[in-house]
């Protein structure tokens, strides 16, 4: 997989260059205005916290085994309190309001049994081929990347990140952050006392799917005290973000691990901090198979 972006890059030359690095369109826009690597992370970081609602279409890759996953999906949140819906190419629709239907989401499979299941986000069945749960739709697991807690043994992939120059990405400019991370590895870790996958993967910063994989556990599993895991040390090898400097949020994330691509994400017709009316948020919307 050839990496996005190899040095900090002028204006002009990442005009040219960008449709053979990422395969996107190449027309010319405005170059953006002047920032530092310390302005977009926390405008970015800022402007992903002040989300109120969001609309988007997200094209993913993920790596499950050996085999690249894609996928195409319509997503539409609220904030405050959190609702979801998601429909994805194959007409799967996910259905999720905080504080209802004990906690589950409603799901429709489109495939038998044709009918709306209640799944737990975060059980085998929601999670199963890929990455991320439900919960995490939008921009949740790119706020993580810059995330920086006291719970982390190490900051230093958080800190990593640098403001590298700009590429064009829709037929606009946009601002590139990456994070070059050479001592990505696995690691050793003994779990503790009540240790959980996620509280692993929050004291690394390195998502849950490698730990589950790596170790063969079981979603949802507690980990036996004093279990010897083998966890990834940081999220990726190198991480590359594309900022729209107008709204500051991204709209493409790609990370590449010591296994090559591990995941992209490129977000699509973003439109954040419209009204979206509640009945888009109900079951028997005219419009869902829910």
């Amino acid at each position: 997989m050839a990496t996005l972006l190899f040095g900090r890059f002028t204006y002009l030359e990442l005009a040219g260059v960008a449709g053979t690095i990422l395969g996107l369109t190449s027309a010319i826009s405005p170059p953006p205005p002047a920032i530092t690597t310390d302005q977009l992370t926390a405008r970015m970081s800022a402007a992903i916290e002040g989300l109120k609602t969001l609309r988007c279409t997200v094209k993913a890759q993920e790596r499950i085994g050996a085999n690249i996953n894609q996928a195409r999906s319509i997503m539409k949140l609220t904030y405050k309190p959190l609702r979801i819906y998601i429909k994805n190419q194959k007409g799967v629709e996910v259905l999720y309001l905080q504080g209802q239907n004990g906690g589950d989401a409603w799901v429709y499979p489109a495939s038998f049994p044709y009918v709306t299941l209640s799944l737990d986000p975060n059980g085998k069945l929601m999670r199963s081929n890929q990455h991320h749960t439900a919960l995490q739709a939008g921009f949740g697991t790119i706020s993580d990347l810059l995330r920086t807690t006291g719970l982390r043994q190490d900051n230093s992939y958080s800190k990593s990140f640098r403001y590298v120059g700009d590429t064009t990405l829709q037929g606009r400019i946009s601002y590139v952050l990456r994070s070059d991370f050479p001592q990505f590895r696995y690691v050793s870790y003994k779990a503790g006392k009540n240790e959980t996958i996620e509280s692993v993967a929050e004291r690394f910063g390195c998502g849950t799917y490698r730990i589950i994989t790596r170790n063969d556990l079981t979603i949802g599993e507690k980990i036996p005290e004093g279990k010897v895991l083998q966890v990834p040390n940081a999220y990726g090898r190198r991480t590359v973000l594309c900022v729209d400097p107008k709204t500051y949020l991204p709209i493409l994330v790609q990370v590449n691990d010591d296994k090559g691509l591990f995941e992209k994400f490129e977000f699509l017709d973003v439109v954040p901090n419209q009204n979206i009316p509640l009945e888009e948020f109900s079951k028997d919307y005219k419009d869902y198979k829910l």
